[in-house]
């Protein structure tokens, strides 16, 4: 819920319901009071306040004036008291005496609102107040010891900075090596002329985007090197769900301040980004407050138009020994092109050696080339070739809606040296598709696992910001080293939870210009009518996982793919789905899903794919006719060709329709929840992570 009144003065307020600090005194004499001065004298003990609102808790007795009337207060904070200002109850609940209300101000002065900023500075930093608005840490104990290796392993590879932390003092550290046949770590300062103390201490390291706490009570120095045994527990703690970088140089934010214009514009430096956040450093005068809506906010790139976003407080930091604190704000792009602009700004801020396809379009051509993606394919390079036309025209198409797909490459002296794309294919689903790379060690060399870790995170980053985003699905090859440890061994473990999935399947190529040559025998296939769609998802829902159902839109309210058609459609690309049932003396017996992506998004055409589906015992003996059916329907819209995916134990059942084998030695279908995004995001940064660095000479 928002508030976006119009006070009498006609001044918009602009500020989120649940704007400014919640108040929690232990003491009633810590508190701030507010005073109503009618109907008579009355005194509340307020529990939530900001410029814009303030929310109390009756004392016993008070009667409330009628909502919208206006009323006169003051606010008290032991002695120090603000006011009079003015105001409108917005929400009481005459039923209960003691339910919470809230008031409205209205025309609150600059004056007035520095002294209630001023209140609630003192109080946060006593601890009788916390942000509205700040959502609280996810925090996690890590006690497995595989895992707390595999954590600790990447930060000394990576170089993650640390903190140790001691009474009354924070020193820099960092991991300098892993003696795993010893179970030690071995710490280096970073201030040379630091001490390392007393035991106990705590030390805390940062992953891909979290903080990792341990508790060392043993330590012994070592040429100046502290070392500890690995830990039995880590604590595990995640501000964020989206990663935060420092933010490109040069780049700044302007906004006018929506409750007093007298401050003028304001330009601040910004300290750094995600899709969904930026921070930036200011000062006590900019008046700000969790839950400010600072609509529009400007960010200015050195070269180029301001970006226009709708930005919200979400944090104030507390001031620096210079005076300037960090503001924390969740943001918005105004437009499609500021979208599509600030994804592709804070993208390359993510990830800084990952370029966007559409801009190496040549040279990413070229390597799916020179690896013979046509063999994978199925085509021989002649068709492979006639496909480079729509790929290119495709992915330029896609690259300006970046809501539908992101195609992400490493560029090097090579040209590209690898690739990897993920793809809105479903109004909740989206591919992880197309990831190729080129043999031999790239120029200049790279930290091995670095380029995939790379675009991984660019690509799967990209899925996670965009609206409506649910689930990751992804067709991998079991047989392949790489794809059991970064892919399926995640998803085994949480495959319980009903939000991660693996799914041994047979992928088959059918061509068009290949049928079955086999005879109808009575079988007539044809649409699906409205009852048997309704029958078929019945039947898909009650033999397959409810997150395979979801993800991949095959609900009954989903199954005709609207929303997911209707955004390709919008863009110019093609996306389609058909549903045909096979009928033996008038009895639907079986059905066939077939799904039409836009030409040249896939090579292996993955988004061209058949899904067979028996309606009564029996029904798989329709299958030959299903998929001639399906090879008319694919080639009355110009493909030659299509993938089946086979769920079925007995592949003998397809062994008349003349299929040809399809990519993977051992394929998979994978899938994962957006929920489980963030930590599968911390396990590819540890999966790829390299060798562990040779001991620091300790003389």
């Amino acid at each position: 819920m928002r508030e976006h009144l119009e006070t009498s003065t006609g001044l918009a307020l602009t500020a989120g319901t649940y704007s400014g600090y919640s108040l929690h005194a232990h003491e009633p004499e810590q508190g701030i009071n507010l005073i109503l001065s009618q109907p008579g004298i009355s005194s509340s003990r307020v529990t939530r306040l900001s410029p814009t609102a303030v929310w109390a808790l009756p004392e016993p007795g008070t009667e409330l004036p009628p909502r919208e009337r206006p009323v006169q207060l003051l606010l008290d904070d032991n002695g120090r008291t603000i006011g009079p200002l003015r105001g409108e109850i917005f929400w009481s609940d005459p039923r209960r005496a003691d339910a919470p209300f809230g008031i409205q101000f209205v025309d609150v002065t600059l004056e007035q609102g520095r002294q209630i900023l001023s209140v609630l500075d003192s109080a946060a930093r006593e601890g009788r107040a916390l942000p509205a608005v700040s959502p609280r840490p996810i925090e996690e104990a890590i006690v497995d010891s595989e895992r707390i290796r595999s954590i600790l392993k990447s930060v000394c590879v990576m170089q993650h900075q640390g903190l140790l932390r001691q009474p009354g003092r924070t020193l820099r550290v960092s991991l300098e090596y892993f003696d795993v046949a010893a179970s030690r770590l071995h710490w280096r300062l970073e201030e040379p002329s630091a001490r390392w103390g007393q035991a106990p201490h705590d030390i805390e390291v940062v992953g891909y985007n979290s903080a990792f706490r341990m508790r060392v009570p043993e330590v012994e120095v070592r040429g100046g090197r502290l070392v500890t045994p690995i830990p039995r527990r880590l604590w595990r703690v995640r501000h964020r769900a989206r990663r935060r970088v420092p933010a490109p140089a040069g780049l700044m934010a302007r906004f006018h301040h929506p409750l007093w214009n007298e401050l003028g514009p304001r330009e601040r430096e910004l300290q750094d980004v995600s899709f969904t956040g930026l921070s930036v450093l200011g000062s006590a005068d900019d008046l700000v407050f969790p839950g400010l809506i600072l609509q529009p906010l400007e960010v200015i790139p050195e070269y180029g138009e301001p970006l226009l976003m709708r930005a919200e407080v979400r944090y104030v930091g507390k001031p620096r020994p210079d005076g300037q604190r960090v503001l924390g704000l969740q943001v918005t792009p105004q437009t499609p092109e500021d979208e599509a602009r600030w994804m592709q700004l804070v993208s390359q801020a993510l990830c800084p050696d990952t370029r966007a396809g559409e801009e190496w379009l040549e040279a990413l051509w070229q390597l799916l080339a020179d690896v013979d993606y046509h063999q994978l394919a199925g085509d021989t390079p002649e068709d492979f070739e006639q496909q480079r036309a729509s790929f290119v025209d495709t992915s330029l198409r896609a690259a300006r809606e970046p809501q539908l797909s992101c195609q992400a490459v490493w560029p090097s002296e090579r040209g590209v040296e690898a690739t990897l794309s993920s793809v809105r294919a479903w109004r909740h689903g989206w591919l992880v598709h197309q990831l190729a790379k080129r043999p031999g060690a790239p120029v200049p060399e790279v930290a091995p696992g670095r380029i995939l870790r790379e675009l991984h995170l660019r690509a799967l980053e990209h899925a996670q910001n965009t609206p409506d985003f649910r689930w990751l699905l992804s067709y991998v090859d079991s047989s392949v080293p790489f794809f059991e440890r970064l892919y399926l061994s995640y998803a085994r473990r949480h495959a319980d939870t009903g939000e991660a999935l693996v799914l041994p399947v047979h992928l088959w190529r059918a061509r068009c210009d290949e049928p079955s040559g086999q005879p109808s025998d009575g079988i007539d296939v044809g649409p699906a009518t409205a009852e048997e769609t309704e029958f078929l998802a019945s039947e898909i829902a009650r033999t397959r996982p409810a997150c395979y159902v979801e993800a991949m839109d095959l609900s009954r309210e989903r199954l005709a793919l609207t929303d997911a058609t209707q955004a390709w459609h919008a863009a110019g690309l093609e996306r389609e789905r058909q549903v045909l049932v096979a009928h033996r003396e008038g009895m639907a017996v079986a059905a066939i899903v077939l799904e039409r992506g836009p030409e040249g998004m896939n090579l292996l055409r993955m988004l061209d794919t058949a899904r067979l589906f028996p309606l009564v015992p029996g029904g798989q003996d329709t299958y030959v006719a299903l998929l001639d059916a399906a090879r008319t329907w694919y080639a009355a819209r110009g493909l030659p060709s299509f993938v089946l995916v086979s769920e079925e134990d007995d592949d003998g059942l397809l062994a008349a329709a003349r299929l040809r084998e399809g990519p993977g030695t051992s394929p998979c279908l994978w899938l994962l929840s957006a929920h489980l995004l963030p930590e599968f995001l911390e396990h590819v940064s540890e999966a790829t992570v390299g060798r562990l660095p040779s001991p620091a000479p300790t003389a």
